[in-house]
């Protein structure tokens, strides 16, 4: 059975006791269920659908791309890799015809 690391020291040598895990280095111990629950991010698009890692999206404006002439046109559609907590740009997707970048929510809705 592997464990996670622990999120204080990056410590390998981490144990089980009980519910929680221990750090040996650093003494730090948590309960691994209540960081998985922390660790969600809930990020909704323009018409209010939950948005997870995977989903395929579309854009619902056309969007220029900062520092490129690049102009990305309605209702091209992107893939999110990943979420990720931000005020500027929260999905980091793979645009078609485009590659990887950060898009913000608000200007996508799911597929």
């Amino acid at each position: 059975m592997s464990l996670p690391p622990c999120p204080n020291c990056q410590s390998e040598y981490v144990y089980q006791d009980q519910a929680n895990l221990v750090c040996p280095e650093c003494a730090h111990e948590w309960n691994p269920a209540e960081v998985a629950a922390e660790e969600t991010i809930v990020m909704k698009d323009v018409n209010g659908t939950l948005l997870q890692e995977g989903d395929k999206v579309t854009f619902i404006k056309d969007l220029k791309v900062k520092g490129s002439s690049l102009v990305l046109k309605i209702g091209t559609k992107a893939v999110i890799k990943r979420i990720v907590e931000g005020k500027d740009h929260q999905l980091d997707c793979k645009v078609d015809g485009a590659g990887d970048m950060m898009i913000t929510a608000q200007f996508v809705k799911k597929a």
